[in-house]
């Protein structure tokens, strides 16, 4: 991939400290926009259940400890403190995630660096299911055993044929009206002018719809008590962020995720996510990439849930949609809008050659989000709500690893 002359660069740098937070134009609306019922909790004896489990599970960690240290008291402590703590074991081994209300995650930027520790990089099995979330998964089970049927989940894979442009393995759906005859492969063909330091965070990823969640169980319908929103980081979007920012340090990116929640009231999120991004800019002028990390809606007028799909590998991963928006009717100042869609459509491509399928058709629309931050800001939407938590992660590391690769193109 080539790499243009540093004007470009430049003129971002210079333009950066005059970026403030303003309101989105009222015609530009969220891309989905639900109005639900809060989750209902889990159930006490499903807890209970799990609680007794987990003592156990730090029972047998104290005895391995003192085989391995002959650290009695160590051992006493871990076995007292899983035993004794309100919520038994669970406190100790799954920190709680469920926030009170007007409490808000806190960014990962507030907090010390984490350090991610692998034995061998070449060992990391992508397509393993993460532990917390096959705990999840078995949890599920017991606690949606008396949901009822409400409507139908049905998979679909999307391909060229749902796009209104195609360029072999790069899609585009294109609603535009300036732009609707543009050749996309012109702009992946086309250098862009991205220089990363790796010594430094240089990639941003966050939530705007933070509650955002998915299916737990992989099944053919959703029930009448279902909701699609949570703020259980551990069962949302977040969860996908997470496992995306993993891959990436894993590689050598220093990575800020914030997990903060901006969508308890859903009208103002984006002016929300606006200010803090602009804020983690002003603290960590290497930021160059922004991503802002989403999940679908799909629904029928029927009632029938479609949930993005697609076998990579032989395992179901979610599809993954990349939006960019153009300058045009009421989309005013983005300047850079043409290098973000370069950088997309390489994005699209990368993906699509690495795990051919991965990709719906890229969404190039009036829209701008907050995508005119940097040059190199987009908004990635991870499956949809009938997508299981599960194939969603699966997808977050791919995309993540993707990246990864990608990006290295780029560093200095």
């Amino acid at each position: 991939m080539q790499r243009r002359g540093k004007n470009k660069m430049q003129e971002f740098t210079a333009r950066r400290a005059e970026l403030v937070p303003v309101p989105l134009p009222k015609s530009e609306k969220p891309w989905t926009e639900h109005r639900e019922a809060p989750a209902s909790p889990a159930s006490g004896a499903c807890r209970r259940r799990r609680n007794r489990l987990l003592g156990l599970a730090c029972a047998v960690v104290a005895i391995l400890s003192l085989l391995a240290s002959d650290s009695l008291l160590r051992g006493m402590a871990l076995v007292g403190a899983g035993l004794a703590l309100p919520q038994g074991a669970e406190r100790l081994l799954y920190p709680p995630t469920e926030l009170p209300s007007g409490a808000t995650m806190p960014a990962l930027a507030d907090a010390p660096p984490q350090k991610i520790v692998l034995a061998d990089i070449k060992t990391f099995d992508i397509k393993a299911t993460p532990a917390d979330i096959q705990l999840l998964m078995e949890e599920a089970i017991g606690e949606y055993a008396n949901q009822r049927r409400d409507g139908d989940i049905r998979a679909k894979t999307y391909t060229a044929k749902d796009a209104t442009h195609a360029w072999g393995r790069l899609t585009a759906r294109n609603t535009t009206k300036t732009q609707v005859g543009r050749d996309l492969s012109k702009d992946f063909k086309a250098p862009i002018n991205l220089e990363l330091d790796k010594s430094k965070p240089a990639i941003l990823i966050f939530h705007t719809h933070t509650t955002e969640g998915f299916e737990i169980l992989d099944r053919p319908w959703y029930a009448a008590d279902w909701t699609s929103r949570t703020e259980n980081g551990a069962k949302s979007i977040v969860r996908v962020g997470e496992e995306m920012a993993k891959v990436l340090e894993r590689a050598g990116w220093q990575v800020i995720h914030d997990r903060t929640i901006y969508d308890r009231q859903y009208t103002g999120a984006y002016d929300k996510s606006r200010a803090a991004v602009l804020k983690h800019l002003e603290e960590n002028p290497g930021i160059i990439v922004t991503l802002d990390v989403h999940r679908d809606a799909i629904h029928t007028d029927n009632g029938v849930h479609i949930k993005p799909v697609a076998q990579i590998a032989g395992k179901n991963a979610a599809q993954v949609m990349i939006i960019t928006g153009v300058q045009e009717g009421a989309i005013t100042n983005y300047p850079d809008w043409e290098e973000n869609l370069r950088f997309a459509t390489k994005l699209h491509m990368a993906a699509e050659e690495s795990y051919p399928g991965l990709m719906r058709p890229l969404f190039f629309a009036q829209r701008k989000y907050n995508m005119d931050v940097t040059p190199y800001s987009l908004l990635l939407e991870m499956g949809a709500d009938a997508n299981t938590l599960e194939e969603a992660v699966y997808s977050g590391r791919l995309i993540g690893e993707v990246l990864a690769g990608m990006l290295e193109t780029y560093a200095l």
